[in-house]
């Protein structure tokens, strides 16, 4: 079948009836849970966007002649890259980046680890063979994913086969002649339930080796497998309207942890099983974190923007834009977004093919962006807030607006410089909402911890840098120095 409509999207979700949970209930029909129906809908938008901009957002499959979802190219040109890259950015804008699971990443990683599959050969030559399949499937079928990828945070000072209880983490039960059997918990699926399957990564590095071995998997199966279920953490929209909480009520996609209760994975289905060092190289070399850095660092820059016009429309607003510390905070924002672009220029213009005929992005530079958003993202929510300062506590709902008394107190007296007061406070609110509500205080902890723990992160950054050609123009430059000769 071709790309997917939203209508199309959705019915899919309610005919799979996903075994999903909530607020201590299990959700009927997830299409229409308060805690899920309007980022749903905003899903089904970016479907919906695939058509109405045909051009850009879909192209020819080389199997089956169908458009299929830009998204999921694999691109051989450098022209193909952006091709991608500007589908990606089409879907970032429709949330100003704050949907940081929009089917892009995820189309983005299984065409990676389809095309660059001879990894998965080692082990067994038919790995590699679902891996292939499984990115054609999915790109056939439009299908939404969903993925989780590390373990239950229960004593992180030992390995998973050192826990009191080694049987909590997802693990292999069982080979059968027609499949595997897994049980156990994982962590952390955004949009858990509201996708069409489940993609099991293989956590990213497991230090015990073969003691490791049955925690080494990677597999994809329908979130509607039986024994599969999403027990969702409590849900950041409140059910209120656009005007109060405009990104909470649109773009709060859901964390779930991921319940396998000795659940079947069909021999098809598997790409990992039980092998430790081909878990722990999977990433890097199917070029999987390059192809998904690529995604990350088109949405990481839509969302700097987005929140450098926030910034710029509140400067605006209230007449604070001829401060010096206030231009000073804007070009921090300025900076980083003229940064990021330059990373992606670098990414895309220095790319080269890897062994599978993929144009691949340098991954130098989509390195150092994903090792430097994390650490820069809170700065620029901060900034927001000192700029909104005492007005972003002063923002009443809308409802208060509409109140024939106090109404017309609040719009004039919360008015702006160039706005009336329920427009500044509607501007106001969007400041409140991507900063300090629960909504924008994920977001933060969303970005920080988006590829890991960014100090383990800049510890291998740091480990795996070429030091050495620094450490010798010191050298040099100081053997010229005191006369001798080099």
């Amino acid at each position: 079948m071709p790309a997917k409509t939203g209508k199309e999207y959705i019915n899919r979700l309610k005919e799979a009836n996903n075994n999903i949970y909530i607020h201590g209930e299990r959700v009927d029909d997830v299409t229409e849970h308060p805690a899920f129906k309007n980022v749903i809908q905003s899903m089904a938008h970016l479907y919906d966007l695939q058509y109405e901009k045909e051009d850009k957002m879909l192209y020819t499959s080389p199997t089956t002649g169908k458009k299929v979802g830009m998204t999921f190219l694999q691109p051989k040109s450098v022209e193909d890259l952006i091709k991608r890259r500007e589908a990606m950015t089409e879907w970032a804008r429709t949330s100003g980046g704050m949907m940081g699971r929009s089917p892009d990443y995820l189309n983005a990683e299984v065409m990676a680890m389809g095309m660059n599959n001879s990894l998965f050969a080692e082990a067994d030559p038919r790995f590699a063979e679902n891996a292939r399949n499984y990115y054609e499937y999915a790109r056939e079928n439009d299908i939404s994913l969903t993925h989780t990828l590390i373990h239950p945070q229960v004593n992180r000072g030992k390995m998973q086969h050192q826990q009191k209880d080694a049987n909590v983490a997802l693990h292999l039960v069982e080979e059968r002649e027609d499949g595997i059997i897994v049980d156990g918990i994982r962590l952390l699926a955004t949009q858990g339930g509201i996708t069409d399957e489940i993609l099991v990564f293989p956590s990213t590095v497991k230090k015990a080796g073969e003691l490791d071995d049955p925690y080494s998997l990677a597999f994809a199966v329908p979130n509607n497998t039986p024994g599969l279920k999403f027990i969702s953490r409590e849900s950041f929209d409140y059910g209120k309207n656009e005007w109060d909480h405009p990104l909470g009520s649109r773009f709060e996609e859901g964390d779930a942890i991921v319940s396998f209760d000795n659940v079947f994975v069909p021999w098809d289905r598997v790409f990992v099983c039980g092998n430790s060092s081909v878990c722990n190289r999977t990433f890097r070399e199917t070029n999987a974190v390059v192809h998904m850095s690529h995604q990350v660092l088109s949405k990481n820059i839509v969302k700097t923007e987005f929140v450098l016009g926030v910034a710029l429309s509140v400067m605006d607003a209230i007449g604070i834009d001829q401060f010096q510390h206030v231009k000073d905070k804007g070009t921090e924002i300025m900076l980083t977004l003229e940064t990021m672009r330059s990373h992606l220029y670098r990414a895309e213009h220095n790319a080269k093919f890897d062994q599978s005929g993929t144009m691949t992005p340098d991954f130098d530079a989509l390195d150092a962006a994903r090792n430097w958003y994390p650490r820069i993202f809170p700065r620029l929510q901060e900034i927001v807030r000192i700029l909104g300062a005492s007005g972003l506590m002063g923002i009443p709902t809308q409802e208060d607006f509409n109140h024939d008394e106090i109404g017309p107190i609040i719009h004039r007296g919360l008015q702006g410089k160039n706005l009336e007061g329920y427009e500044r406070v509607q501007l106001f609110r969007l400041a409140w909402d991507l900063t300090l509500s629960a909504f924008g205080a994920r977001q933060m902890h969303y970005e920080y911890y988006f590829f890991g723990d960014p100090i383990r992160m800049g510890m291998t950054y740091f480990d795996n840098y070429d030091k050495e050609s620094y450490k010798d123009y010191i050298n040099n430059f100081l053997k010229k120095s005191s006369g001798v000769n080099v």
